[in-house]
Parts: structure tokens; C-alpha cells; sequence
């Protein structure tokens, strides 16, 4: 059965049985559950509820196999797969280049609780030199915003070696568009937030992986630490995901003609987009992905001129989020917390055709001063 297919009929329920194809939320806080509590296969809803149990079957078919656990946003399941992987006195790689939320939350609560934590940067596979003694490897590709690339199975590699455990943040590609768990990786954590639901929204996050132990302890650290999904936004998710492929596919063309329209243009000093074949991970890209995504950063050199040319836009909006239907754009740099110049514009391209897409970005860039 082609992937496509599976995507669109995962979690839902089968052919022979009755009722909708998808079930409605279960807002539920209890459960009638006399006696024994272990006899009951509900009994509290911080535990677990019907509407998370299809969802997450959902996303382990959509990550290749495996477990996946729903939590309620992509900073929830990073901060469980770190306490449940971590210690004191454990080290972490980190990509220098991670999503900033990542970082901080290492230099604070990691730092603060005796974790040793390791910075490296994505492009070149540089994590391969730093892990000695580290717990935990973990990978962001491509990454954000400047959507650089790393090999995952040669670090898998590297790091089985030396008994390191590996975790591969797949918010920008997506499992549609990468499979870690295939490639080797005990863990996938995401933002769903994004481009995996991609309506901009819901709020959510999950992590995945091949391990049923490790599996048990992100279930307990969510009851335990309350971070559990709502069932309404859980609900909103699964109904969204059959459209996964449709979007994500005309999106990701979008986003390869953009790119290259911006590499053509003068007024454009860089444009960082893994489908370019000039870019320096096109090949590790090509050999890991299917598609090339749906972000295109680029430099416009300045911050006056990034911000002429995102106030001359009229299709697309000003917005601090990726993925969803609607193309939106923003310099990352009014943030703080990365290191990109002040011109960096990060475009998320959405399902808009892509000519009026391409139209709106090319009279803008000729309303640049």
C-alpha cells in the first residue's frame, strides 16, 4: 500500500467497523472503574484517553513504526525526552543551531540539575567530534532557521560506537519528508504545531521511537509532570493529518521554484534552501529526504531592507511559525537568540498557487529601496 494511502486511513477505524471514520474527542476527566483500578482500561484523564490512544497509533505508522507519545506542545516533549534520557552528570550534545527554546532550556534547568551540555553546530556533522561521554546526541536537520544539514546515519553511527543514545528534532521536515526512527535514531521528537498539522492552529508535540521501555517512561513523565494534550486540539490534529501528503507536497514544490527565483535575484545577497544544488548539504538531503521541505531562508543584507521588502508583501503574512497553509514570513532576527544577520528573512511557503506566491515576492523585492 502506497504511504500516501496509509497516512490518510491511519488511526481511523477500519472498513468493516461501524460508526464515523473518526471518532469524536473525548473530553472525559474520569471513568467509571470500580474495584481493582488495573482491571480498567480507563480510569483518569491525565493517564490516557481514547482521542491520544488512535492519534498516537497514527503517528507511529506515520514515523515507519514504533511508539509515539502525544504531549501537549513541542517544548513538552523536548523537556521529557530530556528527563527521561539525563542525569547528573550526563552530557548532551546540542546543535548550536537548534531551535533557541532548546538551548535555553539546556543552559537553565539542564545546567542547574548537573548536566554537562555541549554545543556543536549542524553543517559538516561536527557532533561527531564531541561525543565522548555524552548520554544523549541530539540533531536538528534541517535546522532552523538556516536549514543546514547533517547525516543521521552516519551520526547514528558514530554515536552507537560510543553507546550514545541519538534524538533527531524533525519539526522542519516532517515524518512524511524524513524517517529517523529508519535511519537509526532512538528518538523523533516534533513540533505539530507546524507543518505535520499544519493550520496554524493547535498547539502540540509528540516523541517517537523503536524502544517500548523508553516508550513507558515518556507516558509516565507526562502523567506525572501533567503535560498532557488536549483531547479537542488531539482531535483537530488527527483530522487534519490525511491531508498531510496533499499539502506538504504542493508546498514543497512551491518552495523549490521560490528558491530558485531568489538565487537569480540581485537584490538577494544568500538564499539557504536544501533543494538548491549549490547548497553544501544538497547531497545528504537528497539521500535522506524525499522532498526538500517547505522553508526558504534567504539575506536581503539588511534589516531595512528585510523589512521594506516584508511590508511590501500582500499575499503573505508577518508571522512567527512554519508550515502551515497559509505562506507567511519574518526576520529571525528581531528575536534575538540566533546567530543570523539582521537581513535574514525566514519564508514559510504555504498552499497558495505558486504563481501568486512568486508574484507577491518579486514585487516586493522591486519595492525594496
Amino acid at each position: 500500500m502506497h504511504r500516501d494511502t496509509e497516512i490518510v486511513h491511519a488511526g481511523y477505524r477500519r472498513k468493516t467497523d461501524t460508526g464515523p471514520f473518526l471518532a469524536g474527542p473525548q473530553f472525559s476527566s474520569t471513568y467509571a472503574s470500580p474495584g481493582d483500578p488495573s482491571a480498567h482500561a480507563l480510569t483518569y484523564g491525565r493517564f490516557h484517553n481514547p482521542t491520544w490512544t488512535v492519534w498516537e497509533e497514527a503517528l507511529g505508522i506515520l514515523e515507519g513504526g514504533g511508539h509515539a507519545v502525544a504531549f501537549a506542545s513541542g517544548m513538552a516533549a523536548v523537556n521529557a525526552l530530556f528527563g527521561v534520557t539525563l542525569k547528573p552528570g550526563d552530557t548532551v550534545v546540542l546543535p548550536a543551531d537548534s531551535y533557541y527554546a532548546i538551548r535555553r532550556v539546556a543552559s537553565t534547568w539542564l545546567e542547574s540539575i548537573g548536566v554537562r551540555v555541549r554545543l556543536a553546530s549542524t553543517r559538516d556533522n561536527a557532533q561527531a567530534s564531541v561525543l565522548e561521554g555524552a548520554r544523549l546526541l541530539c540533531l536538528e536537520t534541517p535546522s532552523n532557521p538556516m536549514l543546514d544539514v547533517c547525516d543521521i546515519r552516519e551520526l547514528v553511527a558514530a554515536a552507537r560506537d560510543r553507546g550514545v543514545l541519538v534524538a533527531v528534532d524533525n519539526t522542519t521536515a516532517t515524518a512524511y519528508l524524513q524517517q529517523p526512527l529508519t535511519l537509526g535514531a532512538t528518538f523523533v521528537v516534533a513540533s505539530d504545531t507546524k507543518a505535520l498539522t499544519g493550520h496554524s492552529d493547535l498547539i502540540l508535540g509528540h516523541v517517537a521511537t523503536a524502544d517500548p521501555a523508553f516508550a513507558d517512561a515518556l507516558r509516565a513523565w507526562r502523567t506525572h509532570h501533567g503535560a498532557i494534550p488536549g483531547p479537542m486540539e488531539v482531535w483537530l490534529a488527527h483530522r487534519s493529518l490525511p491531508t498531510l501528503p496533499l499539502r506538504l507536497s504542493r508546498q514543497c514544490a512551491s518552495a523549490a521554484r521560490l528558491a530558485g527565483l531568489l538565487a537569480a535575484r540581485p537584490e538577494v545577497a544568500a538564499v539557504h534552501y536544501p533543494g538548491l544544488s549549490t547548497h553544501p548539504g544538497y547531497a545528504v538531503a537528497a539521500r535522506q529526504m524525499s522532498a526538500f521541505g517547505s522553508i526558504v531562508s534567504f539575506d536581503l543584507g539588511s534589516r531595512s531592507r528585510a523589512e521594506a521588502f516584508l511590508g511590501a508583501l500582500t499575499l503573505v503574512r508577518e508571522a512567527t511559525s512554519f508550515g502551515g497553509v497559509h505562506s507567511m514570513a519574518e526576520r529571525r532576527a528581531r528575536w534575538g537568540g540566533d546567530a543570523v544577520s539582521e537581513g535574514l528573512v525566514r519564508f514559510s511557503v504555504g498552499c497558495e498557487a505558486a504563481d501568486d506566491i512568486l508574484h507577491d515576492v518579486e514585487a516586493a523585492l522591486a519595492a525594496m529601496p
